[in-house]
């Protein structure tokens, strides 16, 4: 079975106000065009389809459009499952009329699929959690974990735990819980994979995925993955990347567009996975066009920042400009540089003086908690943090905010 893995879409997502939906629709172009060149037999979107709960109009209409190319009037079949910012109830929707088209939509941890015919493709089996389907004679055994708030998970583990445990086991120690459950119905003669949208321990951010994790909630490791899972695909993290402690079974696909400029110094990605029942996967990284650069320019003064946006003004791409300079920018300096070039996204004055280090006044409001602590710890001891007092932190504040709460 040949399966094309990619996730954390942001269909409708904006970078400083400005629209990203011209370049997204030229990416799903091309992603269909390589999916059909490919010769897919499943593509797997492992959640955040949407920006927002609420997505635009076009953003759900370049959506739907993709499905249906994708599908080839049902001959291919397509997984979606939900991230964090899709809204489960909206995504799935369309599930009664995608169905014909081969499209599987699983909006929360406690779906169960209708088994039958999808496109010209089945589902064998169903329920909460996992799906089996069968593509061309083989089948496949899929753990499905859409994106996993601590209510949904509670929901689904109601049975499988008493209060007690619900209470005292973290939530890395309960998908461990359920997915131990789910890997039950894994079997030797088929193609066993899991598919889920969640933030794995010493994954490395891009920048744009933190409001899941807020405070060291909702934070796994790679232990907590069905050991007997051949492949599984991973979607929330925008940088493509293998999940420690999984033996490279687990994998983030990253985010297909640069959505921030903490994610421009990696190229974007899907991964094409070949894999057979009882066999180890074989996969080929495919590496994606970058349709309007976001570029920074460090630039050591005003002028120097004027004269650049006079030799880029013609060329596309999306702006940062950081000034070092020893005062503030004037209105009319900054109304230069944006009459100049188009698509400047921010002006960073890094104000320097005799009697302070240099500063950047925005650089604090774009690093991640984790980051800030590392960056703490380190210049109050000289060497960075293990990663188990970093896990250890996370959990001291999880276990603060369940309190809270």
């Amino acid at each position: 079975m040949r399966i094309l893995h990619t996730s954390d879409w942001h269909l409708g997502k904006s970078i400083e106000g400005f629209s990203r939906m011209d370049e997204q629709e030229l990416f799903l172009n091309d992603f269909v065009k390589i999916v059909k060149e490919k010769n897919v037999d499943l593509v797997i979107i492992a959640g955040d389809v949407y920006d927002s709960a609420n997505p635009p109009a076009r953003a759900e209409q370049l959506f739907y459009d993709t499905l249906k190319k994708l599908s080839s009037q049902g001959e291919r079949l397509t997984l979606v499952i939900a991230g964090n910012h899709d809204s489960p109830q909206r995504l799935v929707a369309a599930g009664p009329l995608a169905r014909d088209h081969g499209i599987i939509m699983v909006g929360t941890p406690k779906s169960v699929l209708s088994k039958g015919n999808y496109g010209k493709h089945k589902v064998v089996d169903s329920g909460e959690g996992y799906l089996e389907v069968e593509i061309k004679g083989e089948r496949a055994l899929i753990l499905t974990l859409p994106y996993p708030s601590e209510k949904r998970l509670n929901e689904v583990l109601h049975d499988a735990m008493d209060e007690e445990e619900q209470r005292v086991k973290t939530y890395g120690q309960r998908i461990k819980t359920l997915f131990d459950n789910l890997s039950q119905k894994y079997r030797e003669d088929t193609i066993n994979i899991a598919v889920s949208h969640l933030f794995a321990m010493g994954s490395e951010e891009a920048g744009s995925e933190r409001n899941i994790q807020l405070g060291g909630s909702y934070i796994v490791d790679g232990g907590c993955f069905p050991e007997k899972a051949q492949y599984i695909a991973l979607g929330h993290i925008h940088k493509p990347q293998v999940v420690p402690g999984t033996n490279k079974r687990a994998r983030y696909s990253g985010s297909p567009i640069h959505y921030s400029k903490k994610e421009i110094n990696f190229a974007k990605k899907c991964f094409l996975i070949d894999i057979k029942a009882g066999e180890e996967y074989n996969l080929e990284e495919i590496e994606l066009k970058v349709y309007k650069p976001i570029e920074v320019w460090k630039c050591n003064s005003i002028e120097e920042a004027i004269d650049r946006c006079e030799e880029n003004k013609d060329r596309d791409c999306w702006v940062y400009i950081e000034i070092r300079t020893d005062r503030y920018l004037r209105e009319d300096e900054i109304k230069e540089m944006k009459s100049l070039k188009k698509d400047i996204l921010e002006i960073s004055p890094i104000i320097k003086n005799e009697n302070t280090e240099e500063i950047d006044i925005d650089s604090f409001s774009e690093k991640t908690f984790e980051e800030i602590f590392k960056e703490f710890y380190k210049k109050e001891r000289q060497v960075e943090p293990q990663e188990e007092l970093v896990k250890l932190l996370f959990e001291i504040l999880q276990e603060d905010r369940d309190e809270a709460n």
